[in-house]
């Protein structure tokens, strides 16, 4: 087997697991490629001949993820998610045994599933436009100010680093969103207007029940909370009911499609898979592009075939 590592060594706090992975991985015979990017490097430059490989590995946080599966859809290349970041919370959601023997062991297995991924459109203030992919959720508003406080704090405090990020924003701005989902548009107030492809936090804890990466479908989330310290209320609800299946999440609204467009009655910070760009926007546009990727998944997650 011919495989190709694509290895963020800026992620996370330089976990060494990767070369532990790579033992288990390569057997007499195999040639693995490792490629770790610069931070200026855009992942997908390194994908350029992914198609000369058998498996490409990708080890690093969500925005690193993300953003070598948004260069590898509809190219039909088998790719693993090796977790390596901050919160991981893209292999979270796959659900796949976090060991590096289990990964390599799913690797060999070669099986994978075809996954959706979002595809996110926004202009900024300046009238430049952007392009890019997301495996989670992205958003804007009141998620997108939390997660521009974070950034500095990521390397020094990991997860911790959202909690300080929201005891600085308790009073988040509140705006009309115009949502327009497949066609049908509504009209919401609220702190963030957000849009999934995966939505299973820290702890297990499903944001938007029956959120799934395989539907063909986005799914929009308003919080129509005031203030960040009413967002406690969907926040124990989720602990009280992790899938959401018996008392839901008081607090959020939601809506489901393939095509999202929102618009707010503010300008607004936006991110993507926990990276705040820069500038604020009044609006963005969403897509699912369903089946895109082909990912490695094992027994343990509920995308495997025997699931």
């Amino acid at each position: 087997m011919r495989s190709l590592i694509i290895h963020n060594l800026h992620s996370g706090f330089g976990s060494n697991a990767i070369f532990e992975f790579e033992r288990e991985l390569v057997r007499s015979g195999d040639e693995c490629v490792m490629r770790t990017p610069l931070p200026t490097t855009p992942v997908a430059d390194l994908l350029l001949d992914a198609e000369e490989f058998d498996l490409i590995i990708i080890s690093g946080g969500d925005g690193t993820v993300t953003n070598a599966l948004y260069a590898l859809r509809n190219r039909n290349v088998p790719s693993c998610v090796f977790p390596s970041g901050t919160a991981n919370l893209l292999f979270a959601n796959l659900g796949n045994g976090p060991e590096p023997a289990a990964i390599a062991k799913a690797c060999h297995e070669l099986d994978p599933t075809p996954l959706d991924i979002g595809e996110l459109r926004w202009t900024d203030e300046s009238g430049q436009a952007y392009c890019e992919g997301f495996g989670i959720m992205s958003g804007m508003g009141f998620d997108a100010e939390l997660m521009a406080s974070a950034e500095s704090g990521k390397q020094a405090l990991g997860e911790a680093a959202y909690f300080t990020a929201v005891l600085a924003n308790l009073k988040p701005k509140v705006a009309t969103f115009t949502i327009t989902v497949d066609g049908k548009t509504y009209q919401r107030q609220g702190i963030s207007c957000i849009v999934a492809n995966a939505a299973m936090m820290q702890g297990d804890i499903n944001i938007i029940p029956e959120c799934r990466m395989d539907d063909g479908k986005l799914d929009v989330m308003v919080l129509t909370t005031t203030a960040a310290v009413q967002l406690l209320i969907p926040v124990l609800a989720g602990l009280i009911d992790p899938d959401g299946s018996l008392i839901g999440r008081p607090g959020i609204e939601r809506f489901s499609g393939k095509q999202i467009k929102v618009q707010s009655s503010i300008p607004l910070h936006i991110q993507r898979d926990g990276d705040s760009a820069e500038g604020l926007v009044t609006g963005y546009e969403a897509s699912c592009l369903p089946g895109s990727n082909l990912v490695i998944v094992d027994e343990h997650s509920p995308y495997h075939k025997k699931a």
